[in-house]
């Protein structure tokens, strides 16, 4: 499924605010449930996104990395998640609205709230989910003097096209995970592949590392123990960088593209000021019977809640957002009682979902 046709994605100052039901903070797969689980409630929600796309970090960081932990499903990767989920959601028609993030929460008189993004859409809304990860990932760059002026140029601290590298002279920087996988990934694609680290540790997985020593074993890509610590240019282009290596000698290194993963640094942004419990970056949910802040109407779900016993799964995020819907209908239908239903057997469920219910002899 293309995730851009089936997004309604909206941008800059609406006119009049938008009254909504439901607002979800963040369109990574855990906001992308907790859009059905509203809509099996009859609630329609508004996501808002800070990326450009929906998926959130499971696409904007490892879309072709496989995901081994879903129920019921062996494998699929982070794309494929948010594909299934964006097709499951389907009948409730969210309106995403991309590329902004809450910059204003406010609690109104009348016990709604009043929200608006930096891109100016405002909304007036009974409840918020806020399903934003770990807040928004800025990755931790390379502290070298003139670098800053070929980033996404020659420069990259993400791989959103990997098919640019093919043929090209690469150095990958750091030890973790994404340098691994990208370094395993590009090896034999790429003219050729240097992975440049400041130490003989890695913190990647054993079996990464090993297939990293057999490729350069094999001569298909080599391991350098150092830290860039200067450049050269050529015609306005990066052409070498200085590495020093652990017995302090400087050495330089010619290549086509710089690729660098020192990590992620989580910030939580506008979020810590909204007036909610904040512990170790993370927000404090008053219980876990339906996952809401300390300021009621409010949720949180996903990673960047935290509780006693709290696991970082996307699994555990599910049965969050299932359990925070249920919480948050008394205030968008406080004179209605709530049932538990089943998708199995339910035909007002079948209705909802578009769906015939099956009859059984």
């Amino acid at each position: 499924m293309d995730t851009k046709q089936s997004t309604s994605a909206t941008n800059g100052q609406s006119a009049h605010p938008i009254e909504a039901d439901a607002v979800i903070v963040g369109a990574g797969p855990v906001g992308l449930f907790q859009v059905f689980e509203l809509g099996l409630l009859e609630i329609k929600a508004h996501v808002i996104d800070s990326l450009p796309i929906v998926g959130g970090q499971c696409v904007e960081l490892y879309p072709d990395k496989p995901i081994y932990d879903i129920p019921a499903v062996p494998v699929c990767t982070g794309q494929e998640l948010t594909d299934n989920l964006l097709k499951q959601i389907e009948p409730f028609e969210p309106t995403f609205h991309l590329n902004q993030e809450v910059s204003l929460v406010q609690k109104r008189e009348d016990g709604r709230f009043d929200l608006e993004t930096s891109q100016g859409t405002r909304f007036i809304t009974k409840t918020i989910f806020i399903a934003a990860g770990v807040g928004s990932f800025q990755p931790r760059t390379l502290k070298v003097e003139g670098i800053d002026a070929f980033e996404n140029k020659q420069l990259f601290y993400r791989v959103k096209d990997p098919s640019q590298f093919h043929g090209k002279n690469l150095v990958i920087c750091g030890g973790g995970d994404s340098a691994l996988d990208w370094a395993l990934a590009l090896a034999g694609k790429a003219e050729s592949v240097v992975l440049l680290h400041r130490r003989e540790d890695f913190r990647a997985a054993p079996a990464s590392v090993a297939k990293m020593k057999e490729l350069c074993d094999n001569y298909e890509m080599q391991l350098t123990i150092g830290q860039v610590t200067g450049i050269e240019t050529k015609d306005e282009l990066l052409s070498e960088i200085k590495v020093t290596g652990a017995d302090g000698v400087t050495r330089r290194m010619p290549l086509d593209n710089l690729l660098v993963f020192f990590g992620l640094s989580p910030k939580l942004g506008p979020i810590a000021e909204w007036g909610l419990d904040i512990e170790r970056k993370q927000l404090k949910v008053v219980n876990t019977e339906k996952f809401e802040t300390n300021v009621p109407g409010i949720f949180a779900v996903g990673d960047i809640n935290t509780y006693p016993g709290k696991k970082k799964l996307i699994l555990s995020g599910f049965h969050e957002a299932a359990l925070a819907a249920f919480g948050a209908a008394p205030y968008i239908f406080p004179e209605k009682k709530i049932h538990m239903q089943y998708t199995t057997t339910s035909p007002k469920l079948h209705k909802i979902l578009g769906v015939e219910t099956p009859v059984f002899d």
